[in-house]
Formats: structure tokens, C-alpha cells, sequence
């Protein structure tokens, strides 16, 4: 397993450790309901140093990415962020990433940590046609950042005590290089994975400690706690956010996950005649999200089927709502089944248990 630069920090506190994509990453520390709770209420602190990044630059770097990825990265302008994903030639998704754009000729793509190595060899596949060299133009340096991301109502003014530039107003998916707790140049942006607002900071590995004890000083008077995967996990699903290698992945096109809207088809882009035909003809499954409505929690693999039983799809990701107190999950069903409030029933332990399909975000 690899560490990360905020490690020894999780040990020393006590964490629940375990390998995630690889990584000795913290699943919790008080427990995933009161961390939960915490971001929701007050800050937490995510250690995503996992994640990946690789930097593209050069003249060529933006015909590059409008080819590789299928949203309009010619839209972005310095200090702006787009999710997007990477078609894999065959209709499905290498990984979902985040492109940021630095300046017309610079570019920083965060990958999902699970992802590093499929999607570097992916973009490597294709760099050689616009002239981009692995390690000079295409450069991986996710092994050389850090990445703290604060999340919770608290969040910005935790982070505002330890940096003179004002972030408040900062937009959504923008971001902008700032001092942060004394280093220079630290990458603060605003996406977030929790919907309780917030923000993350991308340093290089050997300020890490700087900045986590700042961070956590800052935060004090706000009850600012360390927030393990676990939690990540349930506030995600609150939201309806995917999660690769469950709720999307190489089987798994765009238009069924409900990511129509990163597609942009007025550009040349890996499958895109064959993400048209699919938009043209229809898919035949989607992915939603849903409520139950009877007590049960809905976990991965469990079937969903409609009122007379039969199958009509499978859950990809579920738990139980902390902030709500039911179950909530997300999962592929067949197209007829997925607009919002439709009936259908998760089997848990041989019985069928009503639920709802719901919008989220």
C-alpha cells in the first residue's frame, strides 16, 4: 500500500485504516454517522491526496483534451473548472475527471485514484497525435501533490482565517492559485463531493504538514474534525453523486449514467458517432437515484425489480442516510422506470421493499 503525505496523521489519531485504490487511506475516526453529521454542520477534513494528476500543456493541449474527454473544454477560461469524462472507444467511460484550466495552454486533470495508471495509459494512447511527449507536455504528478479538501458550512470560514485572498466569492467550479497557510501557490478551488459546500486545497507534498496543522487550528473554534472515506461514501450518496466502479465504469455509457450533459456534440471526440446513434435511438437502462419508502437499506448488487417482481435493474451504490434516517441508493433500471416518483421495490433478503425514484441534484 502507499501512503500519502497525511498518513501518519491518520495513525496517530486513531483511524480506521484500510487499502482504497491502493492506499493506506482512514475509513473513520469517531464514527462514520458523527463525521457524517460534522461536515453537514460544522467542517471536516478529507485527506484526497489518492487522487490522481497529470498535467497537459503546449499549443496543442486543448485540441487534445476536446478529443480525449467529452465535454466543451474550449468553453473554459483561466480559473475554471469542467467535469467530464473519458470515452473508452466502445461507448463506455474510462474514468469521470475534473479538467482545470490554468491558461489557454495549461491544463490539470484530476483523476480518480483507482484510475491512475488505466487513464494515463489511455491519454498516452492518443498523445502522440498532437504531439505531446509523456513526462514533457503529458506529465503525471500525482505522486508529487497533496490534497486536502474542507467541506461543511464552516469550511470557507476556516480556510479564509489562513489566507489573505478572500475566497468567499469565489464561484462554483472556479478556482484560484492562493497563499494558503503560508505556502505559495497552493490551488484552491471550489467543487466539492459533499454538497456541504467548501472547498480543496492542492499543495505540494512536502508542505503537507504545514497545512494540516494549520488547517486544524483554523477550524477549531468551529469543531473542524478529520473525515475518513466511509462518511465520503454517505455523503455522496445523499447527493447523488457517482462514484467510478460502481456507479459508472468501461461498461457503462454517459447517456445511461445520466451525464448527457457533459457530452457536447459539437466537437470531434472519441465515440461520439457512437454516442449519437445511442442518443438518436434511446438507451435502454438508467441510472437513478432513490428513496425507500419501507425501512431498508440498499446495498450493491441487490436487484430492483417492479411491482410483480420481475428484475428491472440492480442497485450500484446505497446506505442508510445519516442526515435522513433512510435508505438511499442509486442504480440502473430499465428507461421506463426512471423518471421521478416511479415505484419500484429493492430485494433485500428475499423480500421486496418499496421505494421511490427520486432527483436529487
Amino acid at each position: 500500500m502507499r501512503d500519502t503525505a497525511f498518513t501518519k496523521y491518520h495513525i496517530d489519531l486513531g483511524a480506521k485504516m484500510a487499502s482504497y485504490a491502493g492506499f493506506n487511506m482512514p475509513i473513520e475516526y469517531s464514527g462514520i454517522i458523527d463525521e457524517h453529521l460534522t461536515v453537514r454542520e460544522k467542517a471536516g477534513v478529507f485527506d484526497v491526496s489518492h487522487m490522481g494528476e497529470f498535467w497537459v500543456k503546449g499549443s496543442n493541449a486543448l485540441d487534445f483534451l476536446q478529443y480525449v474527454t467529452t465535454n466543451d473544454v474550449s468553453v473554459l477560461s483561466p480559473g475554471k473548472v469542467q467535469y467530464s469524462c473519458l470515452p473508452n472507444g466502445r461507448g463506455g467511460i474510462v474514468d469521470d475527471l475534473l479538467v482545470y484550466c490554468i491558461d489557454i495552454q495549461t491544463y490539470l486533470l484530476v483523476v480518480n485514484a483507482s484510475n491512475i495508471q488505466k487513464d494515463w495509459e489511455h491519454l498516452n494512447l492518443y498523445a502522440g497525435k498532437f504531439g505531446l511527449r509523456a513526462g514533457k507536455e503529458l506529465y503525471d504528478a500525482s505522486s508529487e501533490i497533496a490534497l486536502l479538501a474542507v467541506q461543511g458550512p464552516k469550511a470557507i470560514a476556516t480556510v479564509q482565517k489562513i489566507t489573505a485572498e478572500p475566497i468567499a466569492d469565489i464561484p462554483y467550479y472556479s478556482f484560484r492559485k492562493a497563499t494558503v497557510a503560508g505556502i505559495e501557490n497552493a490551488i484552491l478551488s471550489i467543487t466539492g463531493y459533499t454538497g456541504a459546500g467548501g472547498c480543496e486545497i492542492y499543495i505540494a507534498n512536502e508542505d503537507a504538514p504545514k497545512l494540516w496543522d494549520t488547517v486544524f487550528e483554523a477550524g477549531k473554534e468551529f469543531g473542524i474534525k478529520p473525515i475518513g472515506l466511509g462518511a465520503r461514501d454517505t455523503l455522496r450518496l445523499e447527493m447523488g453523486f457517482c462514484l467510478y466502479g460502481n456507479d459508472i465504469s468501461d461498461e457503462t455509457s454517459p447517456l445511461e449514467a445520466g451525464l448527457g450533459w457533459i457530452v457536447k456534440f459539437n466537437k470531434d471526440f472519441i465515440d461520439k458517432d457512437l454516442l449519437l446513434k445511442q442518443k438518436s435511438e434511446g438507451v435502454e437502462r438508467k441510472l437513478v437515484n432513490f428513496d425507500m419508502i419501507e425501512r431498508g437499506i440498499p446495498r450493491q448488487h441487490y436487484e430492483i425489480c417492479n411491482h410483480d417482481g420481475d428484475k428491472i435493474g440492480e442497485v450500484t451504490s446505497g446506505t442508510m442516510s445519516p442526515s435522513r434516517k433512510v435508505g438511499v441508493g442509486i442504480g440502473y433500471v430499465k428507461v421506463e422506470y426512471s423518471k421521478p416518483d416511479v415505484e419500484i421495490f429493492i430485494k433485500i433478503r428475499e423480500r421486496l421493499l418499496k421505494a421511490k425514484v427520486v432527483k436529487r441534484v
